[in-house]
């Protein structure tokens, strides 16, 4: 409706009639609308998300861990076999 809008092919009235709203209803959407694509605009070549915050320390705190934690479990598993 606010892309009709925008595009002008057709008078609000018509709009209204066609997608059976209050014109004021296609104003309103039409300024969001207009307003929301200034700011993606605007926004220059950022395409792609932002990256989060990466905290490598914690991370290779975990790894160790894990590691810790598989090479026990190997260790424990290896000797439960049976001979």
């Amino acid at each position: 409706m606010a892309l009709a809008a925008v595009t002008g092919d057709l008078t609000l009235a018509q709009l209204a009639e066609q997608f059976d709203v209050h014109p004021n209803q296609i104003t309103s959407r039409k300024s969001q609308l207009e307003g929301g694509a200034a700011d993606v605009l605007a926004s220059g070549d950022s395409s792609t998300p932002a990256a989060p915050v990466v905290d490598v320390k914690s991370l290779h705190a975990k790894i160790g861990e894990l590691i810790l934690e598989n090479g026990f479990f190997r260790g424990s598993a290896q000797q439960g076999r049976p001979a």
